[in-house]
């Protein structure tokens, strides 16, 4: 049980759930994407929006597995809406696919949760010869992100509802290489640390959603754009470290948080009406936090999208 329950301006604490936080939010009418949603955060996110009537397309690398986990909340929530989408983040044939078939469904696009990531993979090349880690945590969200923008815009136009992005970050982010993002040396195998790459990857996470929230507000539009950090848990994306997972989930109960309340602040920040309006913040159990100096950097940020936007050109 996670011991800290004090609560911030929102009304919630760092022990709130996923459940708690969208209490009462009917969400008929939305669809929302969650990216890794067959297992830890994005399955408990899916639940619970699927819970409060959101149709949630699931965005899953295994298909088989997907389709399992959304048998079994049907079955638990007879109402739920939810389909089930291929998605290799690590990908950018994958990527490209899964837009273009979305774009082409007549789906709306209300609510984008960029949930899925790796952490701590050892030095690995992704099928576009990146850094993995760099790839499937931001180069490949910020590729479906910009893909699927056009979909989002048209929905937000004629519901005239505000459409909402999501990007999961993470505390680790104040962990990168000293100089934030390496343009030049992204795929530097001599000087690669796992835990620094991944820091790397979730500082990349700010800076796209603090980018992308000031060019969608100088254009005008109804979306906004956040990045959060889920708290301290444990769940499968440790994987990479058999040993330190092992003895990270043995002491999960007294220290971290459970998946419940580690999806907590993503549904909040998806659904909850007291973000209306919010764009480029970063949040962390609920309630708006302070990131440090490099993910507040509008240069870096801006130096950072044109860096993506040249690795994502088809070219």
């Amino acid at each position: 049980m996670w011991m800290l329950g004090w609560k911030g301006p929102s009304g919630f604490s760092a022990s709130s759930t996923a459940e708690q936080v969208t209490e009462g939010i009917d969400g008929n009418g939305l669809t929302a994407i969650v990216t890794g949603a067959s297992s830890g955060l994005g399955l408990e996110t899916t639940r619970v929006l699927a819970l409060r009537g959101v149709h949630v397309v699931m965005a899953v690398r295994n298909v088989d597995s997907g389709m399992s986990v959304k048998n079994k909340l049907v079955e638990e929530i007879p109402s739920a809406k939810i389909d089930v989408m291929k998605l290799d983040l690590g990908s950018m044939a994958s990527v490209r696919k899964f837009a273009s078939d979305y774009n082409s469904s007549g789906l709306p696009l209300n609510i984008l949760i960029n949930n899925a990531g790796i952490m701590a993979a050892p030095f690995t090349l992704s099928q576009d010869n990146i850094e993995l880690q760099f790839a499937t945590n931001h180069l490949g969200h910020f590729l479906l992100t910009n893909l699927l923008l056009e979909t989002m815009k048209k929905t937000v136009h004629e519901c005239k509802q505000e459409g909402r992005i999501v990007i999961l970050s993470s505390e680790a982010h104040r962990f990168a290489y000293n100089e934030g993002i390496r343009f030049d040396k992204i795929n530097d195998e001599s000087g690669y640390n796992s835990f620094y790459a991944y820091g790397q990857s979730k500082l990349a996470n700010i800076l796209h959603a603090k980018e992308l929230s000031r060019r969608l507000k100088e254009e005008g539009v109804e979306i906004t754009a956040n990045s959060l950090h889920p708290g301290s848990i444990v769940t499968n994306i440790l994987r990479f470290h058999g040993f330190i997972n092992a003895v990270a989930s043995s002491v999960a109960k007294f220290f971290l948080k459970n998946v419940q309340q580690g999806a907590a602040t993503q549904c909040y920040v998806a659904l909850h009406p007291q973000v209306k309006g919010i764009s480029g913040e970063y949040f962390m159990d609920s309630n708006k936090a302070k990131p440090n100096s490099l993910a507040t950097d509008s240069e870096l940020a801006r130096k950072l999208w044109e860096f993506s936007l040249s690795l994502t050109d088809p070219k």
